[in-house]
């Protein structure tokens, strides 16, 4: 059994800080552009998640 390009799984685009990018399309470019700036937005949830249960707690205590 041979396996074509569209048999196999798709692997996730991967970034490094730093790394060389000369290599890399347009495309690709854009598209580990789009990648961080889902990351960034997931970062900022998780923030903005974590200081409104530090608020709470903090409500908590002074009351």
């Amino acid at each position: 059994m041979s396996f074509t390009d569209d048999d196999r799984p798709v692997k996730k685009p991967t970034h490094e800080i730093g790394m060389d990018l000369s290599l890399l399309s347009v495309d690709e470019l854009k598209a580990r552009v789009e990648l961080l700036k889902a990351e960034i937005g997931r970062i900022e949830a998780e923030a903005a998640r974590k200081a409104s249960g530090r608020q709470a707690a903090e409500n908590l205590f002074r009351s």
